[in-house]
């Protein structure tokens, strides 16, 4: 879970810093577009090293939920009688909520997939619509953008518990570490967060497109 984690938290950061070409224009966020079908060219064909990303992702996603799922089981069989009171002083509003964060987050991908890939729902004008037309065209749709904005708070939350855990997952942390390790999490889900939101936030009040 932890390597896996950390795999979708770097390309997040990359695709929330390739967001923001957004503000330079449609002609530069169009190249951008095109520039990662094109990577790798001429040596390789066209779309290959984005294929590759997003088989890496996908598998990245697949291990996640399998291991989500795994540790779920684990802890129902080690207490399979329900505690008569739960103690929750110890515990995060994230960590409460990371399983169905996780399920909105889910939903939300395969959303913004049909959406901004695949053009299947709120589809942009034109016969051909470019990757900025689509982008504008979805978060002028006052629903998807409060759906949008809901769900990368949901990830602001998963990811803040999500690095924590991981670091802790893999031995990196002890009690003197801990404060450390706390604010850095919580930094860096803000920060990505942040960046995710800026776009959605500027296109409804018109300051882009």
């Amino acid at each position: 879970m932890a390597i896996s984690g950390i795999i979708m938290v770097l390309f997040l950061i990359a695709h929330a810093i390739g967001n923001l070409h957004v503000f330079q224009g449609a002609d530069s966020f169009n190249e951008y577009s095109e520039w990662l079908r094109t990577l790798g060219e001429p040596a390789l064909p066209k779309r290959t090293v984005l294929t590759l990303i997003e088989i890496v992702l996908t598998v990245s996603v697949v291990a996640h939920i399998w291991a989500a799922v795994s540790l779920w089981k684990q802890a129902k069989r080690a207490r399979p009688v329900a505690y008569v009171s739960k103690k929750r002083v110890q515990q995060s509003y994230a960590s409460r909520t990371t399983r169905w964060g996780g399920v909105i987050i889910g939903l939300f991908i395969i959303w913004h997939l049909l959406d901004m890939t695949f053009g299947v729902v709120n589809p942009a004008d034109g016969s051909d619509p470019t990757p900025y037309d689509k982008l504008i065209a979805s978060q002028q749709n006052v629903a998807i953008t409060v759906f949008y904005i809901v769900s990368l708070l949901l990830l602001g939350l998963h990811l803040r518990h999500g690095l924590w855990s991981a670091v802790q997952t893999l031995g990196q942390t002890n009690q003197r570490r801990e404060r450390t390790v706390n604010v850095t999490a919580t930094v860096v889900a803000t920060l990505i967060t942040v960046l995710f939101l800026i776009t959605p936030v500027a296109i409804v009040t018109r300051l882009v497109g």
